[in-house]
């Protein structure tokens, strides 16, 4: 009777702590993957311009006091943490029509435009109205940032300075997935072109590297749901741990009394 009351308290505890235990397997990425080869997708990536996005728009040139008149101020606020709030910055804003408004040259459509082309399309402007010779044109998106959400170290803004990020540097630039995190089930969410549109990424597959969602872009939203262990514990953690702490303190006096 004696031992048979020790082994069930044993069980009980032991399913208790297997309960609450997440697999190692879960917790890893990449499960199995071999030493592989995968084509670089952003050999093609370059990120267009948007509604809404901020450039900074600089031109040179030999004749420095002609060049002065296209360079406005470009001030931004610097962030001591690359997850922080949204910087303040100041530049050349498009607008709803897709148009910035450059010095001399008036409204230009930058919309669904690289920033190679924007920086073409300025110069051969300067060129045909022969306001500079041989200028020099370099172009920013200086609101380049995602927002990474969920079972993170860190939630909250990435700011990207060179405008590309892969899911896999946003979610080290967050603090790295938890314990808790569900590696196969990561959701991109992304706008294009006035719909949303939501993928679902595996983070223990290599089809990850294939992912057209791999490179994001700006303004994706990464969320990282919770496993069930986690969903367990905060619903019901409350409100089991009372119980379990007096089932187990009134298991140790009946084992107490007994062996006396």
């Amino acid at each position: 009777m004696k031992i048979k009351l020790i082994a069930f308290t044993c069980g009980v505890y032991a399913c208790i702590m297997l309960a609450s235990c997440a697999s190692p397997e879960k917790a890893r990425y990449f499960n199995g993957l071999p030493d592989t080869e995968f084509r670089n997708l952003a050999m093609s990536f370059d990120p267009v311009i948007r509604k809404g996005d901020v450039l900074s728009i600089s031109v040179s040139s030999l004749n420095p006091e002609a060049s002065a008149i296209f360079n406005s101020p470009i001030t931004s606020v610097p962030s001591t943490n690359i997850v922080a709030s949204i910087e303040q910055v100041s530049g050349y804003l498009v607008n709803q029509e897709g148009n910035i408004t450059f010095p001399v040259i008036g409204d230009v459509n930058v919309l669904g435009l690289t920033k190679k082309q924007v920086t073409d399309t300025i110069r051969a402007e300067i060129l045909r109205k022969k306001l500079l010779v041989d200028p020099i044109v370099i172009t920013r998106i200086m609101n380049f940032r995602v927002t990474v959400l969920g079972e993170v170290g860190r939630p909250g803004v990435v700011t990207v300075p060179n405008e590309k990020i892969s899911i896999l540097e946003a979610v080290g630039f967050a603090g790295d997935l938890t314990l808790y995190a569900k590696r196969d089930n990561v959701m991109v969410i992304r706008e294009e072109e006035g719909k949303k549109i939501i993928r679902h990424l595996n983070l223990n597959s290599d089809e990850i590297f294939r992912s057209p969602f791999y490179y994001l872009k700006s303004n994706d939203v990464v969320y990282v749901e919770s496993n069930r262990a986690k969903v367990k514990s905060t619903s019901r953690g409350d409100q089991l741990l009372p119980i379990l702490i007096s089932s187990l303190t009134f298991a140790a006096i009946v084992v107490d009394r007994i062996l006396r």
